[in-house]
């Protein structure tokens, strides 16, 4: 696996709670990000380009590449790397051009 959590510890409290990637659950630290979440299960790409269709993975983890974006709860082009896990969330890979705030592609 590429990337761990540096603190592999159990939480103490409340267990990790989960959100669905690709219909498979997904634990997470409270406050962790989508893009953490992912990369500490594994998670090598989160979206496909929409030209050659090459797999596209976070690059700067601080929102400015938008190389991280993926589909959350029906939602387009959410930057993964800056938004914050909530349990129940239902995440997909991102496929085909972005789209901005109107609709239209990008």
């Amino acid at each position: 696996m590429p990337f761990r959590r540096l603190d592999d510890r159990p939480v103490s409290g409340p267990t990790p709670a989960e959100f669905h990637f690709q219909g498979r659950p997904v634990s997470f630290q409270p406050g962790e990000s989508l893009a953490g979440a992912l990369m500490a299960a594994g998670v090598t790409y989160f979206r496909e380009t929409p030209v050659s269709g090459s797999q596209r993975g976070p690059w700067c983890l601080m929102g400015v590449c938008y190389e991280c974006l993926l589909r959350v709860d029906g939602h387009d082009n959410q930057r993964a790397c800056m938004t914050t896990a909530r349990a129940g969330m239902v995440v997909e890979r991102q496929v085909g051009a972005r789209r901005d705030a109107a609709g239209g592609r990008r």
